[in-house]
């Protein structure tokens, strides 16, 4: 039978783990604890961390989650997560895996009311864990992530394949086109700067999430596996992306454009030049667009993965059937 264990530190999980969700030993970023840290720190530090571990022998499985209210539990993750699941290291067989699963979930019912748990790409191990446990347990679609395979295509085959109105875009807007477009796997601080003024000219609001993406593009330089791309005017950046490209994947984390030079297509540029990058230079398998059904992603992507939110309810309190009942009519009227 597993054993759990729950924690309420980075500092405890640390030294739980042993370096087993270190780069070297998790080959998904968004299964690191580098990762899972970081966000909570610079995003979601306003809730108290929650990681619960089971342990089979050699075999764990890992929740990181927030407690953003009393006996309630949601997935660490947010805008910048393109998937969250539990984190298995070292199960043998699907068997094990399940066992690991099922004590998460029978923990989780003694210790608290609602779970929400949000996005995840595949819901049916960890779903069937919780019913198992005695949860009262939903999963509804709740947007996609667009991504690009490859399949042994150079960018020549993949460019030929986009939709004639992109490729005209970029031949029309290229000609004789002011930027000068850079890519580099090295952040400086000058870089950094360069990327924020680029940012502060791109959305109304400032993001709250900057110093999280400040962190994480010093930590992926570091290990180089950073693409920081930028298109200039006179010396001026006009339009940034920050990619990561790892293990044959590359991540679209964020883009931004000064949308007074929208007429140049600037980013439009820079994409098709980060798209070459990654398929002919790091010769990728799958470019990874992230969470949001933006339109268009539709132009450089060939794939839609639907991902979705699960919803727990424990049936012990009674405080909880009238939400429960009310998401299982959301569930399904769509």
């Amino acid at each position: 039978m597993p054993k759990t264990r729950e924690y309420h530190s980075f500092g405890q999980v640390t030294d739980a783990l042993h370096g087993r969700l270190d780069r070297g030993a998790a080959p998904c970023l968004f299964d690191r604890l580098d990762w899972f840290a970081s966000l909570h720190a610079h995003c979601l530090s306003d809730q108290p961390v929650r990681v619960i571990a089971a342990q089979d022998g050699d075999a764990q499985a890992w929740l990181f989650l927030t407690a953003p209210a009393p006996r309630r539990a949601s997935a660490l993750a947010n805008w910048y997560s393109f998937g969250w699941a539990p984190v298995v290291t070292g199960a043998a067989d699907m068997a094990q895996r399940m066992h690991l699963l099922d004590a998460l979930a029978r923990h989780l019912l003694a210790t608290s009311r609602q779970v929400d748990l949000y996005p995840m790409e595949e819901t049916g191990p960890w779903l069937a864990s919780l019913r198992r446990a005695g949860w009262f347990a939903l999963s509804r679609p709740m947007g996609g992530r667009h991504v690009l395979r490859l399949n042994g295509r150079d960018f020549a085959a993949y460019w030929a394949s986009r939709p004639g109105r992109l490729r005209n875009l970029v031949r029309r807007k290229g000609r004789a086109s002011p930027y000068a477009l850079s890519i580099t796997d090295r952040l400086t601080d000058a870089l950094w700067r360069d990327y924020v003024d680029v940012h502060g000219r791109s959305w109304k609001q400032p993001e709250p999430g900057l110093s999280f993406l400040h962190a994480l593009a010093q930590r992926e330089s570091a290990a180089g596996s950073l693409r920081l791309g930028f298109a200039r005017v006179e010396g001026r950046a006009v339009a940034a992306q920050l990619w990561t490209v790892e293990n044959g994947v590359a991540l679209i984390h964020k883009l931004s454009h000064d949308r007074a030079h929208d007429a140049g297509s600037p980013g439009t540029l820079l994409s098709h030049a980060m798209f070459e990058r990654a398929i002919d230079g790091d010769r990728v398998d799958m470019i990874d667009y992230g969470t949001g059904d933006n339109g268009y992603k539709t132009e450089w992507m060939e794939e839609r993965i639907p991902l979705h939110r699960i919803d727990a309810f424990n049936p012990r309190a009674p405080s909880c059937w009238l939400p429960a009942a009310r998401t299982a009519i959301s569930a399904l009227v769509g």
